[in-house]
């Protein structure tokens, strides 16, 4: 696998650092924030974006962030111009605490950068069903952060799915509304108009969320944040799901109903692309 790491100022290309003990607050307490980008194609899109929401997510989780995210895009972007430029990568970089004993020590923040090989999947068309696990309150857990923490109860929801036969699973959230897949945010389409939940605090307003949003709404196309049910799901002309590792990837069967890759999808992935060549890793 082609791979590259950061840590303490030094590169790893042939081994990965080894950065935790069992004495390590991250290790035990779960003190890890951290972001996904994407670099393919010798492009790199909104990732100043996902290292300033890092550095955010970092200061939410309690730890003090030890370099600006102008410097975490710098080798970020580093990282990537080490790799061969026809290859697609994810880009991960994360903060975390070393020391404390339930709550972090602020001043503990290390940083280290993962960046490999992890080719972007096909528009095949995913199938998901509704799963028995949700998403939590915003007083119940750190969902203003992208922190490790929160990843656990989607495994399951993920796992859940797959015994189910299926892809991914949608998740609802503590009131019982469509929130978004385990693994990213969803989107329907009903009568040419696109919906997408209103983030209400139980996940996060995904980036690659956000720039769908805009490019559709400048394209003409209306576009609601609204609440969602699963009815809505199942009554809806078309799925589709916005998140960095797939970018706008189809949805084609929801539980026992199989849909169409429609029109409002295509233009997402077809102006979300068109973008994304406007954001070159150099």
């Amino acid at each position: 696998m082609a791979a590259i790491f950061w840590h303490a100022g030094r590169w790893y290309e042939d081994e990965q650092p080894r950065l935790l003990g069992p004495m390590d607050h991250a290790m035990w307490m779960a003190s890890i924030a951290f972001d996904g980008a994407r670099a393919f194609d010798g492009l790199a899109p909104d990732l100043d974006r996902h290292c300033e929401r890092l550095v955010d997510s970092a200061r939410k989780m309690l730890l003090e962030p030890t370099m600006p995210a102008g410097e975490v895009t710098g080798l970020c972007r580093e990282a990537a111009r080490r790799l061969p430029r026809a290859g697609a990568y994810y880009v991960r970089p994360m903060f975390y605490a070393m020391r404390g004993f339930v709550t972090p020590e602020p001043d503990s923040t290390d940083f280290a950068l993962a960046v490999y090989a992890s080719p972007m999947p096909e528009p095949r068309g995913l199938s998901v069903c509704f799963s028995s696990y949700r998403r939590p309150a915003r007083d119940a857990a750190p969902t203003d952060a992208k922190a490790s923490c929160l990843y656990p109860n989607m495994q399951r929801a993920l796992v859940e799915a797959g015994r189910l036969g299926f892809d991914n699973a949608i998740t609802l959230d503590p009131a019982a509304n469509v929130a978004e897949l385990a693994t990213a945010n969803l989107w329907i389409a009903r009568d040419g108009v696109a919906m997408t939940p209103a983030c209400n605090g139980t996940f996060l307003n995904g980036i690659t969320r956000q720039r769908v949003l805009q490019l559709l709404r400048d394209a003409g196309i209306e576009t609601l944040e609204t609440t969602l049910t699963r009815e809505d799901i199942l009554a809806a002309d078309e799925v589709f799901s916005t998140g960095n590792f797939g970018k706008v990837l189809p949805i084609s069967r929801v539980e026992e109903r199989d849909y169409q890759t429609g029109h409002v999808y295509r233009k997402a992935r077809e102006l979300y692309f068109g973008f994304a060549k406007s954001q070159p890793l150099a």
